[in-house]
């Protein structure tokens, strides 16, 4: 009985041991925040100009031997977009489709300066009453814009 007792012991250690790496690597590989998104543009000076000037983002410092085929951008704290250049096939978004989205403090002065800029963007108000702003970069990456309840 001792014996028959040790198995199950056993056994119940195994399949605990088992049990809980499962539940480990359900929880996934430990991601804790988003660092960048890149993405590949035709025409590096373009692409700066864009997102520095229009969209406003901070420039971050490239290494010298990237500064003619990269761009770095802050978003927030944690947050860049990388510009790397060399894109030769021709990007297709639309806003029901791939697009990344970027808070903005003012929605209506967004709208307003890409008004003014002459900046193509197509608006809407989501489902939950939240105003959204689309607009493509000179490669056709679709950006939304939208800004915080």
């Amino acid at each position: 009985m001792k014996n028959c007792f040790s198995i199950l012991y056993g056994f119940a250690i195994v399949w605990l041991l088992l049990f809980s790496g499962l539940s480990a690597q359900a929880q996934g590989i430990g991601i804790t925040a988003h660092n960048h998104i890149a993405l590949q543009v035709a025409d590096i000076e373009a692409s700066k100009q864009f997102y520095g000037n229009v969209l406003g983002l901070k420039s971050v410092p490239v290494p010298d031997d990237l500064k003619a085929i990269r761009a770095w951008f802050q978003v927030s704290e944690q947050h860049q977009i990388h510009l790397l250049a060399g894109r030769t096939q021709p990007v297709v978004n639309d806003k029901d489709g791939s697009h990344f989205a970027l808070f903005v403090a003012d929605i209506a002065a967004a709208e307003r300066f890409l008004q003014s800029q002459k900046i193509p963007y197509h608006a809407q108000t989501r489902f939950d009453g939240v105003r959204q702003i689309y607009l493509a970069d000179p490669d056709g990456y679709l950006i939304e814009l939208n800004q915080r309840k």
